[in-house]
């Protein structure tokens, strides 16, 4: 997601049905036959390796090539110089917990003594996980589709008619869901503004995301439940609730995501990143009816995604 300017004075843009992927068709052969760029350690378990406002859905899917592989991504070509002296980056593949990006810093608190700031989405998934591995392609609009996302029916698929409406995602596509924590004493609202003070302009920062395949079906998840509608915890800020039941989360250091930045152009801020491995279904009426509420947040639609890091000069080392 892209922030105003003003607030990029102190930072940067900031910002997963259920089953496990086990069909060829569901993974990434990464990187791609012919591309060149920094070689990959093979990850963890023999799996395959491998916000900017954007208001327009990313709905592209990617044919699959002769062996039932979805086409992954281009690695970076050779010649071009990786940003030098920032920390790790942020989207990364998931499952693979290599990396070696000299830079580390502590990890921030659990949410629930932190303070909630902001809540977006991305069209697509921003990272590449167990439950989340058809790439989508390049860009903004690319990013990654979750298991199970070919296969809904026409009535999952429709549209369900209603007064409100947010933009950027239809029926079958997958989102991923930002909520940001900052251990500054601030109050939920609009950018990553929000999650900044006069008083605290380095806060700790966490991020808990969620991808969700999005469905028209009344049995699926309700939005609603993970929202902000004024809870207090301990005298923190927080979610109605965080979604569980999709894994544990992946928890390592990272930085602020957005099409802004790449491996050539890194984001300064250093941030905590738990991120669950599967999706879960969730119902589109639910995710229309929070922008109908005029959620404190401003959120009308969801936003685009920043390319998959994949250097591990970029990528912290997952413990």
């Amino acid at each position: 997601m892209k922030f105003p300017l003003a607030s990029l004075a102190l930072a940067v843009a900031l910002l997963p049905c259920l089953p496990e992927p086990s069909h060829a068709e569901n993974k990434v052969t990464f990187p791609p036959a012919g591309h060149g760029g920094t070689q990959q350690p093979a990850p963890v378990g023999g799996q395959d390796a491998g916000h900017g406002a954007a208001q327009a859905a990313a709905h592209g899917n990617t044919a699959a090539p002769a062996g039932g592989h979805a086409v992954g991504p281009a690695a970076p070509a050779e010649g071009e110089a990786l940003c030098q002296g920032f920390g790790p980056q942020t989207p990364r593949d998931i499952g693979n917990p290599f990396g070696r990006n000299p830079v580390s810093f502590g990890l921030a608190p659990p949410p629930e003594e932190m303070n909630l700031c902001n809540i977006h989405t991305h069209t697509n998934a921003e990272h590449l996980g167990p439950g989340f591995s058809i790439y989508a392609g390049p860009g903004e609009h690319g990013g990654f589709k979750c298991a199970g996302s070919a296969n809904l029916s026409p009535a999952e698929l429709s549209r369900p008619s209603g007064p409100a409406r947010f933009d950027g995602v239809e029926p079958g596509d997958t989102i991923e869901v930002h909520w940001v924590y900052s251990s500054c004493d601030v109050a939920p609202g609009p950018g990553l503004g929000s999650c900044l003070s006069d008083s605290c302009s380095n806060p700790e920062l966490r991020v808990e995301s969620q991808v969700f395949l999005v469905v028209n079906d009344p049995n699926a998840l309700d939005f609603r439940d993970f929202i902000y509608l004024g809870t207090m915890r301990g005298g923190h800020y927080q979610a109605r609730d965080l979604p569980s039941g999709t894994g544990a989360p992946v928890v390592f250091r990272g930085s602020t995501t957005g099409p802004s930045y790449s491996q050539q152009t890194c984001s300064p801020l250093q941030v905590t990143w738990s991120v669950r491995p599967r999706c879960a279904r969730l119902d589109i009426s639910t995710l229309d009816a929070w922008a109908g509420m005029g959620n404190i947040f401003e959120e009308t639609h969801s936003h685009g995604v920043r390319r998959l890091v994949t250097a591990p000069a970029l990528l912290s080392q997952i413990e």
